[in-house]
């Protein structure tokens, strides 16, 4: 697996752009014709975004969701080698200030997102623009793979921290330092995961951006991104509101609820963009 990724890395990375997207749809339409379990869960995921689809026009966006996946990945072997002013040029961001005012107030932002478009290329444009982030991001086996990603992240100006390490307290003091904080969210890779009422069923997401809202004061804004032909739009939604009653754990909850509801509603617009693949309803079989 380390050497395909190696190889994909090199290849791709050279490729003449438009053979390497041409190649990117090839390769996403033959995994899809291999129906294999990620593809079975991805389109069993957009039933849940558009329960009233039919099975032909679910087929189609299946199709073009796992290519909007392919172009993600291909992106990532060719990202570092794009210049400032590309990345700058390609990004697309609405309501921006959600994001900047705070850290330019020193009061420092949570972003959650959910596993949509191409959450390096935002990460990529914002460190461009002047704005470091620290991000938790999964620890992939084996090591060199995980090591080779890391090494990509930090290449385009992330902080990467692995999601096995006590991450709330490092967190903290990058928000007590004005920093800016992105995470995605919208899957919970640990067993302390906060039950919401998601897209019709009961899933899990993980309680990270609540508690460091709660516990630091800094504002939590969601972010959805997807895809343009000629880059990628960020959207973000309003500054969710911290309950000023309740016990801790009850603030948890709602804070959570109200970030599952806004990916919820993003996804709904854009269900093509969201790159879903695992299980995240706790009444499905893994």
């Amino acid at each position: 697996m380390y050497l395909l990724y190696l190889f994909a890395w090199k290849v791709i990375g050279i490729l003449p752009e438009k053979t390497a997207y041409q190649l990117a749809n090839f390769v996403s339409d033959q995994i899809l014709r291999k129906n294999g379990k990620g593809i079975q869960r991805l389109r069993s995921n957009y039933k849940r975004v558009v329960p009233s689809i039919s099975n032909s026009a679910l087929e189609a966006l299946t199709k073009e969701g796992m290519r909007s996946y392919l172009r993600y990945w291909f992106d990532t072997f060719r990202l570092n080698k794009w210049s400032k002013s590309r990345i700058i040029e390609t990004t697309f961001v609405v309501r921006e200030n959600l994001l900047r005012d705070p850290i330019e107030t020193k009061k420092g932002c949570i972003i959650a997102l959910p596993h949509a478009g191409n959450w390096d290329h935002a990460a990529a444009y914002f460190c461009s623009t002047g704005i470091p982030i620290t991000a938790v991001v999964e620890r992939l086996k084996p090591e060199a793979i995980f090591k080779k990603f890391l090494a990509y992240r930090q290449s385009i100006g992330i902080e990467a921290i692995s999601h096995r390490e006590k991450t709330i307290p490092i967190l903290m003091e990058r928000l007590n330092q004005g920093k800016l904080v992105a995470l995605v969210a919208d899957r919970d890779m640990s067993r302390n995961g906060i039950e919401v009422n998601f897209l019709g069923g009961i899933a899990k997401m993980p309680a990270g951006p609540a508690i460091l809202a709660i516990k630091s004061g800094s504002p939590l804004v969601t972010a959805y991104i997807r895809y343009l032909d000629e880059g990628i739009e960020i959207t973000f939604d309003e500054t969710i509101q911290l309950p000023i009653s309740g016990s801790e754990e009850e603030q948890i909850r709602i804070v959570t609820q109200s970030m599952a509801d806004n990916f919820a509603k993003r996804i709904q617009d854009s269900p093509v963009d969201w790159h879903m693949l695992q299980r995240i309803w706790v009444d499905e079989e893994n």
